[in-house]
């Protein structure tokens, strides 16, 4: 069985799965119905963050970030926090990033046309996520490739037999860039999120360091991953799709549902989790608390009772309900900038592209927290 046909199973046989203890690791509830998983999503009565939120954390029983980095935070400080973020994330200030955007995609694009075959996850999508979240918070061009580098490792891997040490190494030297990084820029502000976050102060304090430099952390990878590997998934289902990339050449399919479209499809966090605070039933289904209860993002998007022939690839889909940014107090701060980006490549490959063709295997990442693409070799044949 294919992991699309586990997952139908899963929601029509047994949407709360409890999955048993296995060697060293407890138990955790499985919720995989769309439903389900958006009413965990808006709990933050019933179910807390501050255990964890990703499969990894919460099986450790904590996350050394919890109470300092936003995901991993609940209740007031929470949303003093993300009140403060959304100073530099809303979409009236990231206005002026979307041409900013548009002009390295378009530059990148254009080289691999030149070029002819290239990687695209090398050659093209590494680079513009990566490079409008670090022009946001101001890391310096000189530190990216290095930075990139460590995002790859954090929390997935190019390489099968990657060990969770190199993963443990990647996140660590990540937090010490930016403890440097944040020290600078206390002592000497610059217009970047960075300078929001060291100088910030709620009710008259400033943010801790642990604070600034878990944020950073939250940053630089959920503003990279996200965008990277649902851009890849575009590209590779045009190929596998040659229906739809006609769709959005001719213009019968306009962006704003293409890009919706490609996040249902890709949805690169496969999972986010909570843990009970109380005693809650689900279905017919008592979760305890404490209980770890995983959201399962890649089964919801593709839940029959909210998407039509949800299996169909169909980038003129209305409406399209997808849970890909999460829901409710822990909506994806990057959730505008994510869709800009995806929007500006498709906008690009539209414009200035006529054909993609494999020119050899694609490379999946390994990880059990996000799903895409990490090797995409393509020819590419310019408009006419």
């Amino acid at each position: 069985m294919d992991l699309a046909g586990f997952w139908r199973v899963l929601r029509r046989d047994k949407p709360v799965y409890w999955h048993p203890a296995k060697d060293d690791k407890p138990g955790f509830w499985v919720l995989s119905k769309h439903a389900d998983v958006l009413a965990v999503y808006k709990d933050e009565v019933n179910y807390t963050s501050e255990k964890g939120n990703v499969l990894t954390t919460l099986l450790q029983g904590h996350d050394t970030a919890a109470g300092k980095m936003l995901a991993v935070t609940d209740g007031q400080r929470h949303r003093d926090v993300r009140n403060t973020l959304l100073k530099a994330f809303s979409p009236r200030a990231l206005s002026r990033v979307a041409e900013r955007i548009k002009r390295n995609t378009t530059r990148r694009i254009d080289d691999a046309l030149t070029r002819g075959e290239v990687d695209f996850a090398a050659e093209v999508a590494d680079h513009i996520p990566m490079g409008t979240i670090c022009d946001l918070l101001g890391v310096p061009e000189s530190d990216r490739p290095y930075l990139l580098r460590l995002n790859k490792s954090a929390l997935s891997s190019e390489e099968q037999d990657a060990v969770d040490s190199d993963a443990w190494a990647a996140r660590n030297e990540i937090l010490m860039y930016f403890l440097e990084l944040a020290t600078e820029r206390q002592q000497a502000p610059r217009d970047d999120v960075i300078s929001t976050l060291a100088t910030a102060t709620i009710n008259g304090e400033r943010l801790t360091p642990h604070e600034v430099i878990f944020n950073c952390y939250s940053l630089i990878i959920g503003g990279d991953e996200t965008s990277r590997l649902s851009m890849l998934g575009a590209v590779h289902s045009f190929i596998e799709h040659p229906d739809q990339w006609q769709a959005v050449k001719s213009g019968r399919v306009g962006l704003d549902s293409a890009v919706e479209e490609v996040l249902r499809w890709t949805t690169p966090a496969m999972h986010f989790g909570r843990v009970a605070r109380e005693d809650v039933k689900v279905r017919d289904e008592l979760i305890r608390a404490g209980d770890v209860v995983t959201l399962w993002n890649s089964s919801a998007n593709r839940d029959e009772e909210v998407f039509d022939e949800p299996e169909t690839y169909d980038l003129a889909r209305t409406p399209n309900k997808h849970l890909a940014f999460g829901y409710g107090p822990h909506f994806c701060l990057g959730a505008y900038l994510g869709r800009s980006e995806i929007g500006s490549l498709l906008e690009v490959l539209r414009d200035r592209v006529e054909r993609i063709e494999p020119t050899g295997p694609v490379q999946r990442t390994h990880s059990n927290l996000l799903s895409g693409i990490c090797r995409l070799p393509v020819r590419l044949t310019p408009s006419h």
